[in-house]
């Protein structure tokens, strides 16, 4: 689990003069790419699989077709769900001014997705070069543009909120009530359920089911089929699962990663 004051290693990434600069690599499951930074802007995007970004402030799931914003220099992890395909931008930092100081998930558009992928066949972009500035001014503005999701999981900062965060971060599916977790964490369960609220934006149920969704996207990633992705995961029934999922992103589990496969 995280803690709000771990630095990370530095990490160049791709160094130079370029307006944006880039990094194709593909993954194997379970892969962490361990805590660092960069000194510039980032565009993550998942061309195939799902990748969980951890800081210091929290975790975002980010799914195919999906892509994470992490502005500089803000230490973070990547753990790779299945096999993934990740193409990286790093942009200069401010290149994009209209976005947060602070992680995001952001959708991709098709026309998104196309400029990312052709902006990887450079190693770099360099506004002083006609074509590519082109380039450049059609990703910043699509940037600026993007539709943001939320598939956030902050953390607490209260010590005793974040130890029962703890207990289920180890054990999404756990089936404990809150006040027995409280019992286990040496909390207060009203005290815990105000600390959520205050200091990550959502009741504790709210984070809970937040959890449990991200979770059993993960487990989809990895192969797992609807029922045991939803049981794994800690929901009482798939239908639960589904129409949580459906109410997130406007389609099923299945057709969302049947899509996602065929697409590869």
């Amino acid at each position: 689990m995280f803690q709000k004051r771990q630095t990370g290693i530095f990490d160049p990434g791709a160094p130079g003069k370029a307006h944006i600069t880039t990094l194709v690599r593909d993954y194997q499951a379970g892969h962490v790419v361990p805590l660092h930074f960069h000194h510039r802007d980032q565009v993550v995007y998942a061309s195939r699989g799902v990748m969980t970004v951890r800081t210091g402030d929290g975790a975002w799931v980010v799914p195919t077709d999906r892509a994470v914003w992490i502005p500089a220099p803000l230490p973070h992890t990547i753990t790779m769900s299945g096999m993934v395909s990740m193409r990286t931008l790093y942009l200069r930092p401010r290149l994009a001014k209209s976005l947060p100081r602070n992680c995001c998930v952001v959708n991709v558009s098709r026309l998104l997705k196309e400029l990312i992928l052709q902006a990887c066949t450079f190693a770099g972009l360099n506004g002083k070069n006609e074509r590519q500035r082109h380039l450049i001014d059609l990703i910043v503005d699509q940037l600026e543009t993007i539709q943001m999701v939320s598939l956030q999981l902050p953390n607490p900062s209260d010590p005793r909120a974040l130890r029962v965060a703890g207990v289920l971060l180890s054990d999404p599916g756990d089936q404990r009530t809150l006040t027995q977790i409280c019992k286990v964490a040496g909390a207060g369960k009203r005290t815990v359920e105000r600390r959520f609220q205050e200091e990550t934006g959502m009741t504790f149920g709210k984070w809970r089911q937040q959890l449990r969704l991200m979770q059993a996207m993960r487990f989809l990633a990895e192969g797992a089929k609807v029922t045991h992705a939803a049981m794994e995961a800690g929901y009482s029934t798939p239908s639960a699962f589904i129409s949580m999922f459906k109410k997130a992103w406007g389609t099923t589990p299945t057709r969302c990663f049947d899509v996602a496969v065929r697409d590869r």
